[in-house]
């Protein structure tokens, strides 16, 4: 999964024991039982020739994964406004500084990876940082970056700056409202994305 999540395979790579088990260094048994694995979580699909390849996401999927995803850090950033610490809340303030200066879109993109685990890190839910750890393995099939969109790089900075603010007050509904906010934009940056794929 791993593998999937940093993008070193993309959707329609072809996923094969002894390639996997080489790349890895380790034996084919591990391998086989990570593909299974990967196909019963939808992560991988039957290609058109025999063997796995990793899957891709139809327009329906990513409807059901933003849906997802909306409620499940709705709830967690709410949990954050209710249990983080001050370290914690010190630091999420300290993340959304430094990304202001940030102008790459690649680099922010990872600075928001890290910006949304730590706050469902910090909502000290075990089952809820199971859940959204798992989700964001699938959101990571998805190809390139809203934030290469025009003024999307600004408006989720300030999406974010909102919610980080929102958990230090310790505000769960306007956290919860926040979060769901900005997940709900990005999921309509996403369909233009890949309405103009479609068209391209």
């Amino acid at each position: 999964m791993q593998l999937i999540e940093n993008g070193d395979l993309r959707p329609g790579s072809r996923l094969t024991e002894a390639d996997l088990a080489q790349r890895l260094g380790i034996s084919r048994t591990p391998v086989r039982e990570a593909l299974h694995r990967l196909h019963t979580m939808g992560l991988a699909e039957h290609g058109p020739q025999r063997g796995l390849i990793v899957a891709h996401l139809s327009y329906d999927q990513v409807r059901q994964l933003f849906a997802v995803r909306e409620g499940l850090e709705g709830m967690a950033t709410r949990l954050a406004a209710e249990h983080a610490s001050r370290a914690e809340v010190n630091l999420l303030r300290e993340m959304v500084m430094q990304d202001r200066e940030i102008t790459d879109p690649g680099k922010l993109l990872e600075r928001n990876k890290l910006l949304h685990r730590q706050i469902v890190q910090a909502s000290h839910n075990k089952f809820m940082i199971d859940a959204l750890g798992n989700l964001r393995v699938h959101l990571s099939l998805l190809p390139g970056s809203t934030y290469t969109r025009a003024g999307r790089m600004k408006s989720a900075q300030a999406e974010h700056e909102e919610i980080v603010d929102a958990i230090a007050q310790g505000d769960g509904d306007r956290a919860e409202h926040a979060a769901r906010k900005h997940i709900s934009e990005g999921y309509q940056i996403r369909l233009k994305m890949m309405a103009a794929d479609d068209n391209g």
